[in-house]
């Protein structure tokens, strides 16, 4: 049982590799450094799902890769989202709000591109059927958390385990 879930975070989108719409085909929204330093040391590395809004807007189901991206040799911890939606503008410089509800599997390499992107996959399908079928994460998509008023300061209470509720 990871005991820092549900876990809410915000802050503005900010332009990242572009990798996972290029060459993944799953644009990620991506939160800026001082977001990711905020998490909680207890924070593992890895694949986790929940909800996410733009600018306060409609609520979606999302996955979000937290860690280096071994793939990818990243030098810097960083917190990818992938919301399921599809969006028909760029998202950079909006407010993204999460709900990361729960840890699907913990970061790792891969051998290829192509089983990157089908693990890719796979965990969006994971992600959709455990959001559908647990009542307490499906209820978590009607948090006051994406629909009041957010402050910036990832010290609030609406950044913070088990906040915003």
């Amino acid at each position: 049982m990871l005991n820092y879930l549900p876990y809410y975070a915000s802050g503005c989108i900010v332009e990242g590799f572009r990798r996972g719409s290029s060459e993944l085909g799953v644009p990620t929204a991506n939160y800026p450094l001082e977001v990711v330093k905020s998490l909680p040391c207890c924070f593992k590395t890895g694949i986790y799902y929940g909800w996410a809004n733009v600018d306060n807007g409609p609520v979606y189901k999302m996955v979000m890769s937290i860690g280096w991206n071994p793939f990818y040799n990243n030098k810097e911890k960083s917190m990818e989202t992938h919301i399921l939606h599809d969006f028909d503008c760029d998202l950079y410089g909006s407010l993204l709000k999460t709900c990361i509800a729960g840890f699907l599997r913990p970061e790792k390499n891969f051998d290829s591109l192509e089983d990157l992107i089908h693990a890719i996959q796979e965990d969006k399908c994971l992600a959709k059927d455990l959001l559908d079928a647990d009542e307490s994460k499906r209820a978590l998509q009607d948090s006051q958390f994406f629909y009041g008023t957010c402050k910036e300061n990832k010290n609030d209470k609406d950044s913070q385990p088990n906040g915003g509720t």
